[in-house]
């Protein structure tokens, strides 16, 4: 998925702002350079001389003036060298640094291609604005755990176990992230507390930012806050946030049914569920509620869309923060 145009440009920016620090760099290494072996500033001088004679013999029709300015070039680079290392300095001191070896600090390839440097700058801007870097870090694939989900408690319906389920869902799971691109998918995670919905949306969240989408995480009180500052304040930075929460690739609402639910909250709701699932953008939603409450809390066209747009996953089994701190586990 391809970056907004506000994330490009701020991109952008940042390596700007690289070779705008570069050039300076450059500027200064040139005039201590220049202060401390006089012949570098002469030799540098006839740069321009020589650029202007092959200038002049093109015009006159010369078919030798490049290749002879090309020779007379390669000829001042190497005595440029040897002044610079005879003095102690770099052969390429002079040059503007980089911290990009292979795109020069310019964010693309000599082939047009976006540079490796480009696209971990991109992540870095997705973790930014997704506000989730620091717990992702704890909270992914490699951290999650089936040992938590038991074998010894069933559903009373399907049969399965605890830790049956909890396969299924992290396949499917799996699934969404590998289709992500190719199809339109959307879960709805509902249970009951200390069962996982929040960690597991975590893991998701960190595999597809990893490969450069936008994701925003909000807590159902904190979306509902964001909307009601659009709705209200008209302040920029929550229109802002409110046309991320629509375009962003993925949005994730946790807890949902934990926020005093009104009418304004239903309606902000129904809007939201109907413009991303109108214009296909993938959500997963968390509610620690029965879906039989959770029918009766909010409206029937939210329900319905929901349970015509979403992939029911149904956690049970044994809370795991109560095993956690059984256990004296972190």
């Amino acid at each position: 998925m391809g970056l907004t145009n506000s994330q490009y440009d701020a991109i952008m920016r940042i390596y700007s702002r690289l070779q705008l620090e570069n050039a300076r760099t450059a500027a200064a290494r040139r005039e201590e350079a220049y202060d401390r072996i006089p012949a570098l500033r002469k030799l540098d001088l006839t740069v321009s001389e020589a650029a202007a004679l092959a200038a002049r013999e093109a015009l006159e029709g010369s078919e030798e003036a490049s290749a002879s300015f090309r020779s007379r070039l390669d000829q001042i680079r190497r005595k440029r060298e040897a002044l610079l290392t005879g003095n102690g300095y770099p052969a390429d001191y002079l040059e503007p640094p980089c911290r990009c070896p292979d795109c020069h600090d310019t964010g693309f390839l000599p082939d047009g291609t976006q540079c490796h440097c480009f696209r971990q700058a991109a992540i870095d801007l997705l973790y930014s604005q997704s506000g989730m870097r620091e717990i992702l870090q704890k909270e992914n694939f490699d951290t999650f755990s089936l040992d938590y989900y038991p074998s010894d408690i069933r559903h009373p319906v399907t049969g399965k176990t605890s830790r049956q389920n909890m396969e299924d869902i992290l396949s499917g799971c799996r699934r969404f992230i590998e289709d992500f691109d190719k199809e339109n998918q959307n879960l709805f995670f509902y249970g009951d507390t200390g069962l996982g919905k929040t960690f597991l949306s975590h893991c998701i969240a960190k595999e597809l930012i990893e490969t450069s989408h936008s994701v925003m995480y909000f807590t159902a009180f904190d979306l509902f806050e964001q909307l009601a500052k659009d709705s209200f304040s008209k302040a920029s930075e929550a229109a802002g946030t409110f046309d991320f929460i629509t375009e962003c690739d993925l949005l994730i609402i946790d807890d949902l049914g934990t926020e005093l639910t009104n009418a304004f909250v239903s309606s902000r709701l129904f809007l939201l569920l109907n413009e991303r699932l109108r214009s296909g953008k993938s959500m997963i939603i968390s509610t620690n509620l029965p879906l039989a409450k959770f029918a009766e809390v909010y409206s029937e066209r939210i329900f319905s869309r929901i349970t015509s747009g979403f992939l029911l996953m149904n956690f049970f089994g044994s809370d795991i923060r109560i095993q956690k701190k059984l256990s004296g586990r972190s």
